[in-house]
């Protein structure tokens, strides 16, 4: 059928069920709001599955309410199914039970109605548990027609941009999301078992502060300025200890302008936490402890599969740092001195990444890091010593002021947590801000601008503390096994469709 043949089919379609809607009216049976449930799907199934005494099953009657997904009409009787939260149950109606204008009245109905239904439980001859329809009702008509039976919403871009018709009809995508929720609830419960308070911090920013990114420009009329969309909570979340909130998280959303891609959203789910009195070693323990549990938690094993690979969340994930990876994955022999210039721009034509002329040693290491190392960090691992130059918040470390007391956590090429021990020397900071402001100016548009009363808070004292970010959008996907961001996101940024 072409495209414009199925048009027209879809509005006929439409046109008949918009038909029945205005007779539904006429008659005082649309979108009526008296309808309650006993039972959810589920509940039937969990407790009656098994139930041998069809004496109990007979006595025992049910409301219930779902779409209806299938319909098997059969002379004087049929079959159909309904599908609610919790899944799908078949229904049993026959013309002797709701009498020739009830049965008349089940049959005009279109699959993705929305039907009350109250009758008794029995099996079918084919052992399914079901519910002989009593009494029916209609409650919403569906004027669209579903996708069809066997091949579902298949089109990845529909199933986006009508998430709704993806939850009803694809439960892959529904657990998806259900395994979303239990995932938050766990991070959620980790945190708060071990004293960790919740908080909420400030979605609009007068300073786009707290990560290297490009921020969204929101305007606020009544105070006529420009505020930024946050792009990380990290420099409130400070403040908060500062004031004597020593162990704080928070599960919300940042904003950064940049591209698509399928690992990348402009809208994305971070947990954020510090702890006052720990070091990034301290942080890398408690990470392992809480991926540990949480795996084992949601799968059940504390081994996963992802895109057909096994990863291992034990207690034993490997350390490795960024030099040593950078030798490791580009084949470079040990005694080879990577902060050499010379040496790392041999190195970066040798991998064909091109440098801007203006960065440091630090900053081009972190280049051939990202483009050469990241996409062969395969297994869990967690990457140290960061650059000090690309850290502009993080404390250097005591023995190499070169690098910093920095890790950021990889499963299957991808950044799933970056956390180090923060730089709480206020005037350091402020020398780290106006190198920001200097890279900016340079043409660094992620560079971070000078956060005055930032370095005001860090001159009341903030105690030696280490935070970590955790992006919980890439989480859910290792978890649920989904191959883009978009698939873990209800609704994900999407290009606007033309006409």
């Amino acid at each position: 059928m072409d495209k414009k043949s199925k048009n027209f089919s879809e509005k006929q379609i439409i046109d008949n069920r918009r038909n029945k809607l205005e007779e539904l009216k006429n008659n005082n049976l649309a979108y009526k709001n008296n309808f309650s449930r006993t039972h959810l799907a589920s509940d039937i199934l969990n407790e009656f599955s098994s139930e041998t005494n069809s004496e109990v099953l007979t006595n025992k009657t049910v409301t219930v309410a779902g779409r209806l997904m299938t319909k098997r009409v059969m002379g004087k009787a049929s079959f159909a199914h309904i599908q609610d939260s919790t899944g799908r149950i078949q229904i049993y109606v026959t013309k002797n039970e709701l009498d020739e204008k009830g049965y008349a009245f089940f049959k005009s109905h279109d699959l993705g109605d929305i039907i009350w239904i109250k009758g008794y439980l029995f099996f079918t001859n084919k052992g399914e548990l079901s519910i002989h329809a009593t009494e029916l009702r209609h409650v919403t008509k569906c004027l669209r027609p579903m996708p069809e039976k066997w091949h579902g919403l298949t089109d990845q871009e529909a199933r986006y941009r009508q998430r709704y018709l993806d939850l009803i009809v694809n439960d892959k995508s529904k657990q998806t999301f259900v395994i979303r929720t239990k995932i938050i609830n766990f991070v959620r419960e980790f945190f708060n078992s071990r004293g960790f308070l919740e908080v909420e911090t400030p979605m609009m920013h007068p300073i786009a502060g707290g990560a290297n990114a490009k921020p969204f420009i929101t305007k606020h009329n009544s105070l006529d300025m420009d505020l930024f969309l946050r792009i990380a909570p990290e420099l409130y979340l400070k403040r908060l200890v500062v004031g004597g909130l020593e162990k704080v998280f928070e599960i919300n959303r940042n904003f950064r302008n940049e591209g698509l891609s399928p690992k990348h959203n402009p809208e994305f789910t971070m947990l954020e936490f510090y702890q006052a009195y720990s070091s990034c070693d301290d942080l890398i323990d408690l990470s392992i402890d809480l991926f540990h549990n949480l795996v084992v938690a949601i799968c059940g094993t504390q081994k996963i599969y992802y895109q057909n690979k096994e990863y291992v969340f034990d207690q034993n994930i490997p350390r490795l740092t960024m030099i040593d990876a950078v030798k490791k994955y580009c084949g470079i022999e040990n005694h080879i001195n990577l902060r050499s210039i010379k040496n790392l721009h041999h190195l970066a034509d040798k991998q064909k990444i091109l440098l801007n002329n203006s960065w440091g040693v630090g900053k081009i290491v972190n280049e051939i890091f990202e483009k050469s190392v990241e996409p062969n960090l395969d297994q869990p691992i967690f990457i140290t010593q960061y650059p000090s130059e690309v850290s502009p918040l993080a404390r250097p470390n005591d023995k190499d002021p070169f690098f910093c007391d920095r890790f950021e956590f990889f499963v299957a090429g991808r950044e799933i947590a970056n956390g180090f021990s923060e730089l709480n020397d206020p005037n350091e900071q402020a020398e780290r801000f106006k190198q920001q402001v200097l890279a900016k100016s340079e043409g660094d548009s992620e560079a971070m601008p000078y956060d005055e009363d930032y370095i005001k808070a860090l001159e009341y004292g903030m105690p030696p503390t280490a935070g970590q970010g955790i992006g919980i959008d890439r989480l859910v996907m290792l978890l649920t096994d989904s191959p883009t961001i978009r698939d873990v996101l209800l609704f994900p940024q999407l290009r606007t469709l033309s006409d």
